[in-house]
């Protein structure tokens, strides 16, 4: 199109296991109830019972959950005693649920 400069892509961009990656990390978040629960990650760690709790939903769908999103490593687990506690995975993650919050509250 004349006129119309393009800047050279980047080779990140055209990754296809990055994107085949990215791809199922967005359908894991693109679940309400997944995406409640890590709101809660938001403020740090929670154990399985109490997020279980403040979502006023039963420990085995709660757990399912969590599952799923430690199998794509948005989530981050570890044991203490008889409780298992979940964290988000890491600092690209939180800013990932941020922004997609923030985004949302702007519609």
């Amino acid at each position: 199109m004349p006129g119309c400069e393009h800047k050279p892509i980047e080779p990140v961009a055209l990754d296809a296991t990055a994107c085949d990656e990215a791809a199922l990390i967005f359908s894991a978040l693109g679940d309400a109830n997944r995406l409640r629960i890590l709101s809660l990650l938001l403020d740090g760690e929670r154990c399985v019972s109490e997020l279980a709790s403040m979502l006023d939903d039963n420990l085995p769908a709660v757990s399912q959950r969590l599952r799923l999103l430690r199998s794509h490593r948005i989530v981050q687990s570890r044991r203490s005693g008889n409780h298992v506690y979940y964290a988000l995975d890491d600092e690209h993650i939180r800013q990932l649920i941020q922004n997609s919050l923030e985004h949302a509250r702007e519609l």
